[in-house]
């Protein structure tokens, strides 16, 4: 069997330019109006880059923006749950014209990251964006606040993209993009692969779940958020080297890859579980594992919400399908991991796991029990949250505050 094609039917569509092509657009870019783009929007750039917004070839057009709130589904008719837009100022926006280059650059170096052609500039009702992606416009909620806060205008049109954005130099081999895993996966011989999501080093409920679906497909991509997270959050070079003991001890060889993907968390729930489905479609995986609360915060979204997207949309919007997967637990009782659908017992034999509880437990210094999460795995994050505590020492050293 062959791997799902790329979101679109056609074949997958990198950005980002090369060779002679990357140096004659550089100079361009050199002498072009230039415009810093914010951390997601560089995220949502890289993945064009690299293909993994395949078949995008730029920043969404208004009649897209309202196509994909109202019905994720962009004026051509493609399906498409969250928009892809770039955001400016009224001030910078009355200084660009349409038709006209501006290049795109880095928030973290200053580098240039892209060129783009606008062919458009409009203003959108964020209200409406939040309320249609995230169900709320509750500016508590971190995707909302990064909606509410962005620039009035909104610019559209095809982009060049000219960098990775350091992602390859900082990750190395775990930074692949799409027509490597592709290309992975199919040395191996797999066609039926499964993503699991996580913004989070892997618990023993995490690795119950990947479990579950090298048991029905050839293996797993275990593929870890880049990007940038909420406050709180584990940094992703903690969590690569937490998931790579978990795999290393307790996987069979050759049945997981782990790669790292460059966006930023939206916090969106179902919309953005929809999105993971999406671009794992062009990363050459069938199935995305979808367990509770996917990609939610707070109590935004219902802790099923995520699956019951999937039966709401066109059965041809995505190649791509959920491995819907109950709440997951350790019951004392059965011994082991186990599920709603498969454990008899009751909550009082049953330990909840989830990485919220997991980073509380570690950031207050608590004793976590060995069935929430291997001893390889929490000596990795122990090890983190004592730098933590050791740095907040030394500041208020240095502050000359006692600390009482």
């Amino acid at each position: 069997m062959a791997l799902v094609k790329p979101h679109g039917g056609g074949d997958l569509n990198p950005l980002l330019l090369e060779g002679t092509a990357l140096s004659a657009e550089l100079k361009h870019a050199d002498t072009l109006p230039k415009i810093t783009v914010t951390s997601r929007e560089k995220g949502d750039l890289v993945m064009m880059g690299i293909g993994g917004f395949t078949p995008l070839d730029g920043f969404m057009s208004y009649t897209d923006w309202q196509g994909v709130c109202a019905g994720m589904k962009m004026a051509n008719g493609l399906f498409w749950p969250i928009p892809i837009t770039l955001s400016v100022d009224e001030t910078r926006a009355a200084a660009i014209h349409t038709g006209s280059d501006i290049a795109l650059m880095d928030p973290d170096d200053g580098s240039i990251l892209a060129t783009m052609r606008v062919t458009e500039k409009y203003t959108i009702d964020k209200a409406h964006e939040c309320a249609t992606v995230f169900g709320t416009t509750d500016l508590e909620h971190p995707g909302v606040k990064m909606v509410m806060q962005q620039g009035d205008v909104n610019l559209a049109g095809p982009v060049k993209v000219l960098s990775q954005g350091g992602f390859d130099k900082k990750y190395g081999e775990q930074f692949m993009s799409p027509q490597k895993t592709r290309e992975l996966f199919e040395t191996m011989g797999w066609s039926k692969v499964a993503a699991f999501q996580t913004r989070n080093p892997m618990h023993r409920s995490h690795e119950y779940l990947a479990k579950v679906a090298i048991e029905i497909c050839d293996g797993v991509l275990i593929h870890s958020l880049l990007g940038n997270l909420k406050p709180g959050d584990i940094p992703a070079e903690v969590r690569t080297e937490a998931i790579s003991t978990l795999i290393d001890n307790y996987f069979v060889p050759k049945t997981v890859i782990q790669a790292g993907y460059p966006l930023d968390m939206r916090y969106a729930g179902p919309r953005e579980a929809l999105l993971h489905a999406l671009f794992r479609q062009n990363y050459g995986c069938s199935h995305l594992i979808v367990g509770r609360d996917h990609a939610g915060v707070g109590s935004y979204y219902g802790p099923f919400d995520a699956h019951h997207i999937f039966d709401k949309i066109p059965k041809d919007a995505l190649e791509t399908q959920p491995l819907k997967i109950d709440w997951t637990f350790w019951c004392y009782k059965c011994g082991g991991m186990a599920s709603a659908r498969t454990c008899p017992h009751g909550d009082a034999d049953r330990l909840l796991l989830s990485g919220t509880k997991l980073r509380k437990m570690l950031s207050e210094g608590s004793d976590v029990p060995a069935e929430f999460s291997r001893p390889e795995v929490l000596e990795i994050l122990r090890t983190y949250y004592g730098s933590l505590a050791e740095s907040e020492k030394v500041e208020v050293k240095l502050s000359g505050h006692s600390g009482r």
